[in-house]
C-alpha cells in the first residue's frame, strides 16, 4: 500500500480495492489494511473505513489523541470528502443532490436501501465529469457517511457503479471487474495545530 502521508500523529494510505479495512470475522478475513498498516505502524488505529472494494484516500490514526481528533471531525462532518465513480448509462442532468434516507436491509445483510419511514439522512452531491459511451463519470460527494450510501445513492438514480455486486444489475456488474468507486480526495484538519491538510489519489479507472 502506498504511504502518501505519515508523521508521529496519522498515517495517510492508498487503498487497493478487494482489501478489508478491518478483520472480518471468519479466519480468511484476518488479512485487512489495519493489520497490514500495523507491520510498519504498530500504533495505527482505523479512524473511518472504506468498502473492500473502494480504493483510495483513507487515514490513520497514530495517538490516542489523533484518533479522537479526527474521529470528532467526522462526526461532525467537518471533513471534506471526494470520490470518483463510473455509472451504468449516460446521466442526464450535469449536477444534482440526492437526497434520500438509507437503512439497513436487514434480511439481505449487508444491503442498504432507502427508507423514508425508517432511513437515517443521507444527502450526496454529484458532478457528472464525463459521458463515456452509455457510461458516466462523476464526482461524488457524501455530505453524510451510512453504510454504501454512493452505491445506494447511485442505484436509487438509476445508474448503479459498474462493477457493484451488491446493487448493479447484471449488465453494470460485469461491465468491469472491479466496483468503480474511488476516494479520490480527503481533507481534514491535523490534530496537533489544526493545519488544513487534503490528500488524494489518482483514480485506476
Amino acid at each position: 500500500m502506498p504511504v502518501l502521508f505519515a508523521d508521529e500523529h496519522i498515517l495517510v494510505l492508498d487503498k487497493p480495492s478487494g482489501l478489508l479495512t478491518v478483520p472480518g470475522r471468519p479466519a480468511e478475513h484476518a488479512d485487512c489494511l489495519e493489520s497490514r498498516a500495523r507491520e510498519a505502524f504498530p500504533e495505527a488505529r482505523i479512524v473511518h473505513r472504506l468498502d473492500m472494494d473502494t480504493s483510495g484516500v483513507i487515514v490513520l490514526a497514530l495517538t490516542a489523541h489523533a484518533h479522537r481528533h479526527i474521529g470528532l471531525q467526522f462526526e461532525k462532518r467537518q471533513t471534506r470528502k471526494e470520490y470518483q465513480a463510473l455509472v451504468w448509462g449516460e446521466v442526464n442532468d450535469d449536477v444534482g443532490r440526492i437526497d434520500q434516507p438509507i437503512i439497513t436491509d436487514w434480511p439481505n445483510r449487508p444491503r442498504q436501501m432507502v427508507d423514508h419511514e425508517r432511513g437515517r439522512s443521507a444527502v450526496t452531491d454529484w458532478l457528472v465529469l464525463a459521458r463515456e459511451g452509455g457510461m458516466t463519470r462523476v464526482s461524488l460527494k457524501p455530505l453524510t457517511g451510512r453504510s454504501h450510501q454512493l452505491r445506494v445513492h447511485m442505484d436509487y438514480l438509476g445508474h448503479p457503479i459498474l462493477g457493484d455486486n451488491l446493487y448493479a444489475h447484471d449488465q453494470a456488474f460485469q461491465a468491469r471487474g472491479r466496483l468503480c468507486l474511488h476516494a479520490k480526495e480527503l481533507g481534514f484538519r491535523h490534530p496537533d495545530g489544526g493545519e488544513e491538510m487534503c490528500f488524494s489519489s489518482s483514480v485506476p479507472f
